[in-house]
């Protein structure tokens, strides 16, 4: 276990994660992060965890310092061009007709770098529009495709439960969600039922995953034998968080059993 301090660079952004060497962070402060893209600033989410070195993508970066009033300041004005800079962008892509949507422009810290993130339907071929960008700006220019869960973030909605999107409310990391979490939770493999808004498995299935395997520890499956009360009877379905089966006992008809009594 290595301990490390989480940060992020916009409200319910990803969370990255740094080496906080000897300072001393708390919630919510401000600093100068060191990143592959250069200096940023970011905001503390989780100060001084342990986690496991697997869960570190490439080389562990720095906090430089706690961001000063000069810093901030700085920063601030990076947001106002960064505004400015968007706004011209999609200008010149709607004079162009791009089948493109520019959803946000940042400058690094530094200042080294224009970023732009979009969305498009296929790829696009954007070296026109990063030669002109590049002529105004006079700063290197960056264009990133962003994906289609990355995409529901950025524009948000609902989901089917009726409630705002996990991943523009809370969720901070977008992770891989696999259809045997569906499976691990006894949902109908049907893509209206396990899809969100984005087509994609419900990033729900994800987080909810763990508390699954948890109650389905000592559980029967289905097709299996229980004794019940009216006779034995066979197992067609499951409640994971109730404890509970349903049994299909002959001559019966379907009863409810509880886990506790089955066994």
């Amino acid at each position: 276990m290595i301990e490390v301090v989480g940060v992020n660079f916009k409200p319910h952004g990803q969370v990255y994660y740094f080496n906080p060497g000897n300072l001393k962070l708390k919630n919510n402060i401000t600093v100068i992060v060191e990143t592959e893209h250069g200096l940023q600033f970011g905001t503390v989410i989780n100060p001084k965890i342990e986690i496991n070195p697997d869960k570190i993508n490439g080389d562990l970066k720095k906090v430089i310092r706690i961001a000063n009033k000069t810093d901030y300041n700085k920063h601030k004005k990076n947001l106002k061009d960064g505004a400015l800079a968007l706004k011209k962008c999609r200008q010149i892509v709607e004079r162009d007709d791009m089948k493109m949507h520019i959803i946000d422009a940042s400058y690094t810290f530094d200042r080294d770098k224009l970023i732009f993130r979009f969305l498009a339907d296929n790829r696009i071929d954007f070296r026109e529009l990063a030669r002109e960008l590049a002529s105004i700006y006079k700063v290197r220019i960056e264009l990133r495709q962003i994906g289609i869960r990355d995409k529901a973030k950025e524009i948000g909605g609902y989901g089917p439960c009726g409630q705002k999107l996990c991943c523009a409310r809370f969720l901070k990391d977008l992770n891989a969600v696999s259809i045997n979490m569906a499976k691990n939770q006894n949902i109908a493999l049907n893509p209206s039922k396990i899809n969100g808004v984005c087509g994609r498995l419900m990033c729900c299935l994800k987080y909810e995953d763990e508390c699954y395997e948890k109650c389905r520890q000592g559980m029967l499956k289905i097709g299996d034998k229980v004794m019940t009360e009216h006779g034995e009877g066979t197992i067609t379905g499951l409640d994971i968080l109730r404890q509970k089966y349903k049994v299909n006992v002959p001559n019966y008809g379907t009863v409810e059993v509880d886990k506790d009594e089955s066994n």
